[in-house]
């Protein structure tokens, strides 16, 4: 049966990846470093903050020492909670979808951003109460791709990984949730059906994920 479910954040509940790109871009081209869209969304979209500063360097050959990935991860946050300050950054039918199967398992979120991201996005639209736990950035030994995110999911929510659900929307997230042992749901809301073909269903929209279709994966 069907224990919990964990939802990823950016790209499934809410639409911040352009805002993150813009961050990203505004504290990178300072350095003389250009993150073209095409760019991120092929390769970067998947990893943390500090994934992506480290994986940016790497690609350009450029010295990175921790000092440094840390002042880069604090500006790009800060820039990121004014960019969002500006707007409603949830999907359509996200607040639905979460009232929806919140009636029916525990939630939680298992995701690359930054817990106080998470938590003031949560909070604007008063969904909070809905989620049992979050695991964020920073809070497991490595991020998406690798299992562990959804590993400490599982562990939070108290059941083994296969009795738990995941909804994600890259190919990143699925891996990392296949891997650690859950089911998972793509979703087309950030790359297209043809990118998301390890997940176990496949949706176009939050309006589809319904207790029912979960079920199926039991």
């Amino acid at each position: 049966m069907i224990a919990a479910i964990v939802f990823d954040f950016d790209g499934v509940l809410v639409d911040s990846e352009p805002l993150h790109l813009r961050a990203y871009q505004e504290v990178l081209e300072p350095f003389g470093l250009s993150l073209p869209r095409e760019k991120y969304y092929a390769s970067y979209l998947g990893y943390d903050d500090a994934g992506v500063f480290k994986a940016v360097a790497e690609a350009r050959d450029w010295p990175l020492d921790a000092g440094k990935l840390d002042a880069l991860i604090a500006e790009k946050s800060r820039l990121f909670e004014a960019l969002v300050a500006g707007g409603d950054m949830m999907y359509a039918g996200a607040a639905e979808c979460v009232s929806r199967l919140a009636a029916h398992w525990p939630l939680g979120i298992a995701s690359g951003a930054a817990r106080a991201e998470i938590e003031t996005m949560l909070g604007g639209r008063g969904l909070a109460r809905h989620f049992r736990f979050i695991v964020a950035a920073g809070e497991t030994p490595a991020g998406k791709p690798a299992p562990d995110p959804y590993r400490k999911a599982a562990a939070l929510h108290g059941h083994p990984p296969e009795a738990c659900v995941a909804i994600e929307d890259s190919r990143w997230g699925i891996e990392s949730a296949k891997t650690a042992g859950l089911s998972c749901i793509g979703i087309t809301h950030t790359y297209p059906v043809s990118e998301l073909l390890e997940a176990d269903v496949i949706v176009t929209s939050l309006a589809e994920l319904t207790p029912d279709l979960i079920r199926t994966l039991a």
